[in-house]
């Protein structure tokens, strides 16, 4: 009896564990849903500009000033890739992508950004957009570097950021492998190291994906084709990601990437919560695409100290995307 009574403890105990052990997951698991997990979401650009010689806010008010967006339907995410190689602590702004998250209709609204886009730089003048990053990186370090990059997004669009990601070519190619590869569709025929790539859907790997995001100078629009690629691979890997046999899997996968991500004020769980509020992705119904539009012209670039192609964007036409989807 006794024999029995110990071991009936033991199995009770057992028991126990596993109970509570379940409820830390459910509990863990509930808190991840996107409407429980982004009841509080920072603000890390007001989409205002800043006023210069204004003095820095003490530390508890800019607390109390990222909180403002509490409870929002949604947010908004900077999507930037640099050119930074392995060993290098500064790079440019390579892809800008400016991305909505409808969290009440599982929504996503996409806006690509040209890196050559003329942009005032305070202290330094005008420049391009993809300047902004390394000459701050340069002279204040690499974080406040990216951060100042965000900040001349946001009040280039006028648009509040909430939070911003930014991986560099190892990075895009490394998630691209950790995956297995990706299914991406590739708009019209290209010529990349030699070899012809027809139009259509194709599995790659890292290595190729990689080398379709970065072209632009062999393509017929320039950058703005080489921004039609970056969103093909884009969704190619959100597809992978989210698919329900992969949804398990995203802890590992996001471990397994964030080495290579330079700048990012997301947690892993944010990323996680971001994965459950568009799990099944379709692009065709989930996500609304579009790009800024500008004239190409030779202007006088303040920090070259000479003259380059720059990009002036069509003010009426950002507004309207803006007020839209934004």
């Amino acid at each position: 009896m006794k024999k029995k009574g110990k071991w009936k403890v033991i199995g009770y105990c057992f028991l126990g564990i596993i109970i509570v052990a379940v409820a830390a997951i459910g509990f863990e698991y509930h808190q991840l849903q996107p409407q429980n997990h982004f009841k509080t979401i920072p603000v890390v650009a007001t989409g205002k500009a800043v006023t210069p010689g204004k003095p820095e806010q003490p530390e508890e008010q800019k607390q109390t000033q990222q909180q403002t967006n509490a409870n929002a339907p949604g947010f908004n995410i900077l999507i930037m890739g640099s050119d930074e190689r392995p060993g290098e602590t500064i790079g440019h702004s390579d892809t800008m992508m400016l991305v909505h998250v409808d969290l009440g209709k599982n929504l996503i609204n996409a806006v690509s950004i040209p890196r050559d886009t003329r942009v005032h730089l305070d202290g330094y003048g005008y420049t391009k957009l993809t300047s902004v990053q390394y000459i701050l990186q340069a002279n204040k370090g690499p974080k406040q570097g990216i951060e100042q990059a965000v900040q001349a997004i946001s009040e280039l669009t006028g648009v509040p950021i909430n939070y911003y990601v930014e991986t560099n070519f190892e990075g895009l190619q490394s998630m691209v492998d950790a995956m297995g590869g990706i299914t991406m569709n590739v708009p019209a025929d290209e010529k990349i190291n030699n070899q012809v790539i027809n139009a259509g859907a194709h599995s790659f790997d890292g290595k190729m994906v990689l080398a379709l995001a970065r072209e632009r100078h062999s393509l017929a629009n320039g950058d703005y084709g080489r921004q039609q690629l970056q969103l093909e691979a884009l969704k190619g890997i959100a597809k992978k990601a989210l698919s329900p046999s992969n949804i398990p899997k995203l802890p590992s996968l996001i471990n397994s990437v964030s080495k290579y991500m330079i700048g990012t004020n997301m947690s892993t769980s944010d990323m996680l919560s971001l994965g459950l509020t568009v799990k099944n992705f379709d692009p065709n119904k989930q996500l609304n695409y579009l790009q800024l539009q500008g004239v190409g012209e030779s202007l006088y670039d303040d920090i070259l100290k000479a003259k380059n192609d720059q990009i002036v964007i069509d003010p009426q036409q950002m507004k309207s995307i803006i007020a839209q989807y934004f």
